[in-house]
């Protein structure tokens, strides 16, 4: 991944989305849509235009690689001008609660008799129907309804939101990337778009699938937080803090990795770690690591552990890990108008990325935009302040 500033390509160039803008998972999902060549426009109310210079960078990684046009939805010559970007777009994407895109007067019935092919794309916290679709949420509330939440702590303390990574983001946002490239390709052989229904509950739900595996077979006692194999109960798969207070993470699981755990921290020949999977002995033995792993610093460790089999790797803050020399050798970071951050992913052979533009400004792109989606009353647009933009 190079630090260029050609035009984005991917798997999806030539694929033409509306996003109208919101927060959190909605620009997330549009991010990713852009990043894998996508051409997107987020489109920001009138109100939002703040006029700043055009050099100026914007703080918010998620809207990188879109252009930006400011609208008055709230006017009827504003929603024919939304209108008229649908006709020509692949999908639309939004992330109001039910309803309120059919009160603007652009819902789903509206924008297919204008563009029978479009996909539209719809995020919601709890879907668009059930008893709480209605209300306000936030991830916490999401993970927490999906049975997600529960599962994140340590025994006998209590549930610990891990950030808002799972309902906003991996149940939210790439949900609806995922479901809108879906509906896509079916779009490709009925020649009809369809609505794709994005919960945020429902898909925090579905990454809790491996654990409602594991319940079935006694394997994850949903009642014991902190006390199973991948829940921080197991001696093996935790995190230890090392000397220097900083701390490096294990997750010798399979027995050969088990057998690199033992051999490099000399416990090899300890018989009490001999049976790995007595959970019983797990919180004794989860002690005397710990002990271990305070005598050396971190960098220590990885100097012992790193390139085995033990299942190794020190953690890392996000200024870290943008110098890690592996993050560095695959570029998993880069660097767009003075700002680090993750680059694009995954990765393809033949349909490779570009580097991401940066994060447009409200309004900074309103003309542009007009003009290369084929709007003729431009001018009167904006004498009328119906489309706004950035005028320094």
């Amino acid at each position: 991944m190079k630090n260029v500033t050609e035009p984005s390509r991917g798997p999806l160039s030539g694929y033409k989305i509306v996003e109208i803008a919101g927060i959190g998972p909605g620009p997330f999902a549009a991010m990713m849509l852009s990043d894998m060549g996508a051409e997107v426009i987020r489109v920001e109310r009138v109100q939002a235009v703040r006029d700043v210079p055009a050099t100026s960078a914007h703080w918010d990684v998620m809207l990188r690689g879109r252009k930006n046009i400011a609208i008055d939805l709230k006017h009827k010559d504003g929603i024919e001008t939304l209108l008229s970007l649908v006709e020509k777009a692949d999908a639309l994407i939004e992330g109001f609660r039910p309803g309120v895109m059919e009160r603007l007067g652009i819902g789903p019935k509206v924008c297919a008799a204008r563009n029978k092919k479009l996909v539209f794309g719809r995020m919601t916290g709890w879907g668009q129907d059930g008893p709480y679709a209605n209300s306000a949420g936030h991830d916490i509330n999401y993970i927490a309804l999906a049975g997600a939440l529960a599962h994140f702590g340590r025994a006998g303390e209590a549930p610990v939101p891990p950030l808002n990574m799972v309902g906003d983001f991996g149940g939210g946002g790439m949900l609806l990337a995922y479901g809108v490239v879906c509906a896509l390709l079916e779009t490709q052989r009925s020649g009809i778009g369809q609505v794709v229904d994005s919960a945020m509950v429902d898909g925090s739900a579905i990454l809790m699938s491996m654990f409602w595996g594991l319940r079935n077979i006694g394997m994850h006692d949903e009642n014991a937080r902190g006390s199973n194999l991948l829940d921080t109960g197991a001696h093996f798969y935790d995190v230890y803090k090392c000397k220097d207070e900083k701390y490096i993470s294990i997750g010798s699981i399979e027995p050969q990795f088990y057998a690199e755990l033992l051999r490099l921290t000399g416990l090899a020949d300890d018989s009490q770690f001999a049976p790995q999977l007595d959970k019983t002995k797990w919180p004794e033995l989860k002690i005397r690591l710990t002990q271990i792993f305070s005598e050396k610093t971190r960098d220590e460790w990885c100097t012992i552990m790193e390139g085995t089999d033990v299942c190794f790797a020190p953690v890392l803050t996000m200024s870290e890990a943008a110098k890690h020399p592996h993050n560095v050798a695959r570029e998993t970071f880069i660097e767009i108008a003075g700002s680090t951050q993750p680059a694009p992913a995954p990765r393809f052979s033949r349909t490779a990325t570009a580097t991401p533009q940066p994060p447009a400004h409200a309004g900074a792109n309103s003309r542009e935009v007009l003009t290369q989606w084929g709007v003729t009353n431009i001018d009167d647009l904006l004498q009328r302040g119906i489309v706004k933009e950035i005028t320094l």
